[in-house]
Order: C-alpha cells, then structure tokens, then sequence
C-alpha cells in the first residue's frame, strides 16, 4: 500500500526525512481492526517528528499521521480516535495512560491506504459529514473542543483570546467558539490573516502585542515564548490561559509575580478523549460546522503539504485524500 514514512529525523532538513512509497498492509493484533482511509489530516506534530522532537518511545522509522476518517472491515464510515491508551481513568481519560501515545509514534499512522487502529478508537462519521472534514476532528479540532469546553471553564456571552490566527487549532477555536456564544478575539502578524479570522467568526482580529479594548475571561495559548507576556498581561484577575503548544519555545519567562497576585490558572490541554471526539462530531454536525481547509491533496503529493506547514503558508488543515 502506499504509505508517507519518516526513515530518519534531522532538524534542519526534516523534509529530507520523509519518503513516500510502498509499505506493507497493516496487521490487527487482538482486539484491534483495520480501516480503509479515506482522508487524513497532518498535523505540527508530523513535522515535529521529521525534526527529531518527539517522546523517548517515537519509533523511526515509521509512518507518520494520526488524523484519519475512512471504512472499517465491517463497512462503517469512521472517524480514527488517535490516543492509544490500554487504560482509562475513571473520566474515560485515555490519555491519564502512563504509557499513552498517539498514531504515528509507538504503532504506524494514518498516512497510509490503510491503518490499524484498537476497534474501541472508532466513532462513527456523522452522515452529510465528508470525509475530509471527519478527518480533522482527532487532533486540532478536538484538542480546541477540550480547551474551550472542558480547561477553560468558560460560559456564553465570555471573552477569549486566541493567540496567532491560521493555524489548524486556531481556527477551530475561532469557529467553536463563536458557535458556541463567546466573544473570539484574535492575534496574528498577518492583515490577511486577521481578516480571514473575522470572516471565519472572530469578533476582533489584533496585532501581536496589542493594547485590547478590555482583558478577557480566557487566552488560548498554542504560540508559546512569543505570545506569553501578552496573554498574561490581557487575561482579566481569576481568568485562565489555557496551554496547548508552544511552535515559538516552550521557555518563556514565567511571569509568576502575575500568576499569584491576579490568581490566574494555567491550565494544559493535550488532544481529548474518545466521548469527547464523539461528541464534538455529533456539535459539529448539528451546527454544521466545518473544518477550515486550506487544501486537500493526493497521498502521492504529501510532501507538497508538509513543505506548505513548513514553509507557515497554510490557514487552516492540509488534509490527504486517499
């Protein structure tokens, strides 16, 4: 089957590590199952592996993805739940696992014509929703869904921040949030990109580092060192930033003065649990909301949309057609 592989990580030259080519089919071990995919969608992570950055387990070499919608054996249109975890805390928390990882690191991924996958990751694909769109739900889209509905303690009507406008995630909290009765207000570089945000929702799109009108209830955080000070200084007292990646350092200067004082609460977020996947598919389908695409490409051209997150010039998810 054809497959998109990382042979090798190397950090300054992570799309020399990627080789797309023929790959054995995969074989389901016990209480595990096969799916035909139908679309994939790539991830910061993916790149992140071709780099080198990635947990003590990461296996290279490997095939990379962990977003996928597609066919089970049994004929089912399925989205791919990609947190591999043998057991659940009493939340259903896969990912409470000690030893949890996703698709892609410890078992092959979904970047491939087909993929195993633990028969309880399956969820079924709402009817009307493509299969593109299914396919970025496991990864962006719920990670935003856990960090506005479950970390961030937010009601309707509250303000949010979102730092850095055009990313997979950043978008899902835009169109989420929105959906969902929050004010959204936006950061990014780009004018083109703060326009795109406003008509994706976002009440109020800002250059970085800008004095806002009024602090607000909650900062979604992806951006990291680049971004930190401001969300600290733009959270109102009691407010929460909750934390979800860090693609400009994960090293910031704490800011504990501000913490403390405005009793503010970092909370972490990181994917989300299989019920919530489900119920994000079920929100998503009933408000039809879609995913923001930037394009959808033949497995065979993957390197086209890895070289595209790389390069920063996508808004929105790169998601490969099988």
């Amino acid at each position: 089957m054809l497959a998109v592989s990382a042979v090798r990580t190397d950090a300054g030259d992570p799309l020399g590590c990627l080789e797309v080519g023929e790959r054995s089919e995969p074989a389901a071990g016990d209480g595990w199952t096969t799916v035909a995919v139908r679309a994939s969608a790539l991830n910061r992570h993916d790149l992140w592996t071709l780099r080198g950055v990635g947990p003590p387990f990461q296996r290279i070499p490997i095939i990379l993805g962990s977003d996928a919608a597609g066919v089970d054996e049994d004929g089912n249109a399925v989205i791919v739940h990609s947190v591999i975890g043998d057991r659940a805390d009493r939340r259903g928390y896969e990912d409470r696992d000690p030893r949890w990882s996703v698709l892609g690191e410890r078992h092959d991924g979904t970047f491939a014509e087909r993929v195993a996958v633990p028969r309880r990751n399956l969820v079924p694909k709402p009817p009307g929703m493509s299969f593109e769109d299914a396919a970025c739900l496991p990864g962006a889209w719920l990670t935003a869904y856990r960090m506005l509905f479950d970390r961030a303690s937010l009601e309707p009507g509250d303000t949010v921040l979102v730092q850095g406008a055009g990313g997979g995630v950043s978008t899902a909290l835009i169109v989420l949030g929105s959906a969902a009765g929050y004010r959204v207000w936006v950061t990014s570089r780009s004018e083109v990109r703060r326009k795109q945000a406003e008509g994706l929702g976002a009440e109020a799109a800002f250059p970085p580092g800008a004095w806002l009108p009024d602090r607000v209830d909650a900062v979604m955080e992806t951006v990291g060192e680049a971004t930190w000070e401001h969300s600290l200084r733009s959270v109102r007292d009691g407010g929460r930033i909750v934390v979800s990646g860090a693609t400009t350092g994960a090293l910031p200067p704490a800011g504990l003065t501000h913490i403390f004082f405005r009793q503010l609460t970092i909370a972490g977020c990181t994917l989300g649990t299989q019920d919530q996947l489900a119920r994000l598919s079920r929100f998503c389908a009933r408000n039809r909301l879609a995913p923001v695409i930037d394009r959808v490409l033949p497995l065979h051209r993957a390197r086209e949309g890895f070289r595209a997150m790389s390069d920063g010039s996508v808004f929105g998810k790169v998601v490969f057609a099988s």
